[in-house]
C-alpha cells in the first residue's frame, strides 16, 4: 500500500471515530424537550403608576431598660400609593402615624435595636393592615416603607 493511500485510510478512520462518538453522545444524553416551562419568562413589570408621600419625625419613646435614661425611636416613614388614592392618604396622615406610634412603643431598647428595618417595616405595615381590617376600610396605599431610622 501506498503512503497516501495509508494516510487517507487513517483520516477516514478517524472521521468515522469522530461521527461515532458524536452519534452515542447525542443518543445516551438525554434532550431537553422544548416546553412552555423551559421558556424563558420575562418578568411581568408593573405598569401602575405610584406615588409616595412622606411622613417624617414619628417619634416614640421605648419603653425604659434597666438604666433610668430615656431612649427614643425616630423614623420617617414613605407611603407607595396610586395616584388615585393619594387625597385620601393625606386625609389619614393623623391616623397612619398614631397606628405607627402605637406600633412601635411596645418595643423595649433592646428589641428595637436588634431589628433590622426590613422587620421593622413589616411590623409597621402589618399594624396598619390589622387596623384598616378592623375598621372595615380599604387600607388606602400599598405599603409603607422606611426612609429614615434614629434609635437613641
Amino acid at each position: 500500500m501506498k503512503k497516501s493511500h495509508k494516510i487517507i485510510a487513517l483520516v477516514l478512520v478517524g472521521i468515522l471515530l469522530a461521527a461515532a462518538s458524536g452519534g452515542a453522545v447525542w443518543w445516551w444524553f438525554p434532550r431537553a424537550a422544548p416546553s412552555a416551562a423551559a421558556a424563558p419568562v420575562k418578568p411581568a413589570f408593573d405598569k401602575q403608576e405610584y406615588k409616595y408621600l412622606s411622613l417624617d419625625k414619628v417619634i416614640v419613646m421605648l419603653r425604659g431598660g434597666m438604666d433610668a435614661q430615656s431612649h427614643y425611636l425616630a423614623i420617617d416613614l414613605v407611603f407607595k400609593m396610586v395616584l388615585e388614592k393619594e387625597h385620601k392618604v393625606k386625609e389619614d396622615l393623623p391616623l397612619l402615624r398614631s397606628i405607627a406610634v402605637m406600633a412601635l412603643s411596645k418595643y423595649p431598647l433592646e428589641k428595637a435595636s436588634s431589628m433590622t428595618v426590613e422587620q421593622l417595616a413589616a411590623d409597621i405595615n402589618a399594624a396598619y393592615v390589622t387596623s384598616y381590617k378592623h375598621d372595615n376600610h380599604e387600607k388606602p396605599f400599598v405599603e409603607a416603607m422606611i426612609s429614615k431610622l434614629i434609635i437613641e
